[in-house]
């Protein structure tokens, strides 16, 4: 996110996958601290292209505030990144449930894309666990149940879960 022009706009980069106004959209999340995210009311937004919008938020009238904002994590509320992302788009799979040999491991919490694969984040025994999400690695992906289903590399759990 940066600021833009004089009247504390804010310009925002998203991972949507498609181009959208975000008409509609009231509350965005940002960082304050570390893992510690405060809502922001949407006053009004506008389209620049395909990744980024223009936004207004209440209470930042001017660049020197919109400033203090920039450069910080944005998050939407899971139903607003339904709303607005393209079908196709890998947010979608926030939520889904992986599962490796007829085991479930866990839910995706967040979705990491990198250039020759994507990562899932997901929690085993209270660790942070990252499944790559490849062509040797995925298998099917069900959308009626919600379901990642992977064949994964011998040992990559036990990278994670060992003490």
């Amino acid at each position: 996110m940066a600021a833009h022009g004089v009247k504390g706009e804010l310009l925002l980069k998203h991972e949507l996958r498609k181009k959208t106004s975000l008409k509609g959209l009231t509350t965005i999340f940002i960082e304050n601290q570390k893992n510690s995210f405060l809502p922001w009311f949407v006053q009004s937004t506008r389209t620049k292209s395909e990744d980024h919008v223009f936004v207004q938020l209440e209470g930042v009238p001017t660049r020197e505030a919109a400033t203090k904002l920039a450069q910080k994590e944005v998050w939407f509320s899971a139903a607003d990144v339904k709303r607005f992302s393209a079908k196709s788009s890998p947010i979608n799979l926030l939520g889904y449930v992986i599962i490796s040999q007829e085991k479930t491991l866990g839910e995706v919490a967040e979705v990491i894309e990198q250039a020759h694969q994507m990562l899932c984040k997901i929690e085993i025994n209270n660790r942070e666990v990252l499944i790559p999400l490849n062509d040797d690695t995925l298998k099917k992906i069900d959308h009626k149940k919600k379901q990642l289903i992977v064949n994964l590399p011998d040992g990559l759990l036990e990278i994670y879960l060992e003490p």
